[in-house]
C-alpha cells in the first residue's frame, strides 16, 4: 500500500486541497465590484428597453383610455376609461377580427409545424441536394415579407401562374378568386404565411433530428424497424421539446402577422382578412381614431404577453429536464 505525499500530487489537486471549505448551505458572497460589473453590462440594455419599449407601451395604455384623434393628438387627452374598448365591441369589428385571427393562427401554426417537420425529415441526410434545398429555404425565409407577399399576390391573381396551371390541366374554367373571395382570401394569406415560416421550423427540427445518435437508428434497423416506425417511435418523441418551443414561436409569429395581409388583401374583401393587428392599423392610421386603435392594440399586446409567458414556462421546463 502506497501513500501519496504532497510532492506526488498534481498542482490542480494541491490547489483543491488547500481551498477553504465552505459550510453546508452557504455560498461565497460576490464582491461589490463583481455586482457593479454586472450592472454596467445590464444598464445599456435596460435603458434601451425603457426608451423604445416601456415608454411606448405606457403611451399606448394612456391612449387606449383617452379620446385621441387627429385634432387632439398633439393636445391634452381626455380620459374616457374603458369607453374605447366598449366602442370596439359595439361596432362589431373586434369580434370579427378576433375570429379571423384565431383561424389564421391555427392554420399557420398547424401547416408551419407539419411542413417544417416533414421538410426536416426529408433533408436530414447530408447530401448536395439537401444542402442546396436548405440554402434555398434560408433564402425564402430571409426575404422581406413585403417581397414575398407581392410575389404571391401575382401568383394567386386572376391571370397569375396558379390559375393558369389550374386552367391548363382542366381543373377549372374560370379563375379562382383566391384573394377576392371572402371564403378563400383568409385561407390563401394564411397558407402563404405558413409557406414563409416553414424554412425556419425545418432548420430547427433538422438540428434536433441530427442530435439523435446514429447508433439509435442503426439498432432500430437491425431490429427490423421501417422508415415510418423510425419517424413515429424515434424522431417524433425526440423532437417533442423542440416542437413545444416552435409551437409557441409560430403562434406568436402568426398572431402578429401584418405584412402579408397589408400587401395581399389589405384586410379585404370587406373584413374577411381583418386580424387584430391589421384592425388596429386601420382604426388608428386610416380612420384616425387613435384611441380606438390603441385599445385594439392593447388587447393584442395582452394576448402576446400570455403567449410569451407560456414560452418562458416551456423554456424553463425544458431546462429543468
Amino acid at each position: 500500500m502506497t501513500v501519496e505525499t504532497s510532492s506526488t500530487l498534481s498542482p490542480a489537486t494541491r490547489r483543491a486541497a488547500t481551498r477553504p471549505a465552505w459550510p453546508a448551505g452557504t455560498r461565497k458572497r460576490r464582491s461589490p465590484s463583481g455586482n457593479r460589473k454586472k450592472l454596467a453590462f445590464i444598464l445599456p440594455a435596460a435603458i434601451f428597453l425603457a426608451l423604445f419599449s416601456f415608454y411606448p407601451m405606457v403611451q399606448l395604455l394612456r391612449m387606449s383610455v383617452s379620446t385621441v384623434n387627429s385634432s387632439t393628438l398633439n393636445s391634452a387627452w381626455d380620459f374616457v376609461g374603458l369607453a374605447n374598448f366598449a366602442k370596439g365591441v359595439q361596432q362589431g369589428d373586434l369580434g370579427i377580427a378576433f375570429g379571423n385571427t384565431a383561424i389564421f393562427v391555427v392554420v399557420v401554426t398547424v401547416l408551419g409545424l407539419l411542413g417544417g417537420l416533414v421538410a426536416a425529415i426529408l433533408l436530414a441526410a447530408s447530401t448536395r441536394m439537401s444542402a442546396f434545398v436548405l440554402g434555398l429555404m434560408v433564402f425564402i425565409w430571409a426575404l422581406p415579407p413585403v417581397v414575398n407577399g407581392s410575389v404571391w399576390k401575382f401568383l394567386l391573381g386572376d391571370t397569375g401562374l396558379i390559375n393558369a396551371m389550374l386552367g391548363g390541366v382542366g381543373l377549372t374554367q374560370h379563375a379562382v378568386p383566391f384573394l377576392y373571395d371572402e371564403h378563400f382570401a383568409l385561407m390563401s394569406v394564411a397558407i402563404v404565411n405558413s409557406w414563409a415560416v416553414i424554412p425556419f421550423n425545418a432548420l430547427v427540427f433538422r438540428a434536433a433530428i441530427l442530435g439523435i445518435p446514429a447508433e439509435t437508428f442503426e439498432a432500430a434497423r437491425i431490429d427490423g424497424a421501417n422508415r415510418w416506425q423510425e419517424i413515429r417511435h424515434m424522431i417524433v418523441p425526440a423532437v417533442r421539446p423542440t416542437t413545444l418551443v416552435l409551437t409557441v414561436l409560430t403562434v406568436v409569429y402568426a398572431f402578429r402577422s401584418f405584412d402579408f395581409i397589408y400587401v395581399m388583401t389589405y384586410g379585404g374583401p370587406g373584413t374577411a382578412t381583418n386580424t387584430l393587428p391589421f384592425l388596429s392599423y386601420l382604426q388608428a392610421f386610416v380612420r384616425y381614431d387613435f384611441g380606438l386603435g390603441a385599445a385594439t392594440a392593447v388587447i393584442s399586446v395582452l394576448l402576446v404577453l400570455v403567449l410569451a409567458f407560456i414560452y418562458a414556462r416551456s423554456i424553463r421546463s425544458e431546462e429543468a429536464h
